[in-house]
């Protein structure tokens, strides 16, 4: 071989070898960044950016994955749905059921006949705070973290089908956080 063709044949594989690992890194740069794919999310509720921090209202309890659930002035079809979902979906968690707990938040103004109904839930704690936390809905479930942080929701719907496949989710999350969670 002469030297020329020596020179020019490596100079090819030089570049080939630079397509092959740099041009797939800059492809995907540019895919993220133009948002040509979903980015990976697997969590199944609704995220809460920045989390809401809670701290003050659960003040005394211990550092545990909570399923939290505001008791609103009148309990209906969705309210009944939540209690519901949440003792489900801690009796489902097994092994792990130590590690969270089902909470209800009461106020002066939740709905007493409700609360009292609660003893059907021995699982479902209750805690009564002074007033309604801003940013918790009585409409939802919430996930808190052992830091007392509320950083995922679930809309509980009235129609008992409609909530059994959001309590899916809920456990779903409540699965994964528990195992990649070394606290609580």
């Amino acid at each position: 071989m002469t030297p020329d063709k020596t020179s020019s044949s490596s100079k090819k594989t030089l570049i080939g070898m630079l397509a092959v690992f740099v041009l797939p890194v800059i492809l995907a740069k540019v895919a993220l960044d133009n948002e040509w794919f979903n980015r990976g999310a697997t969590n199944k509720g609704q995220l809460i950016a920045p989390t809401l921090d809670l701290s003050n209202q659960l003040t005394g309890v211990s550092p545990k994955w909570r399923l939290l659930y505001v008791m609103p002035e009148n309990c209906d079809a969705s309210c009944e749905n939540a209690l519901f979902s949440i003792n489900q979906v801690w009796l489902a968690l097994g092994k792990n059921a130590d590690r969270a707990e089902a909470l209800v938040l009461t106020t002066s103004s939740s709905d007493q006949s409700a609360i009292a109904q609660l003893g059907e839930y021995p699982n479902v704690r209750t805690l009564s705070v002074n007033d309604a936390i801003d940013g918790l809905s009585s409409d939802n479930v919430y996930v808190v973290d052992t830091q007392y942080n509320a950083m995922l929701f679930y809309t509980i719907a009235p129609d008992k089908d409609v909530a059994v496949m959001e309590s899916r989710n809920m456990l779903a999350d409540m699965r994964k956080l528990l195992k990649l969670s070394r606290i609580g």
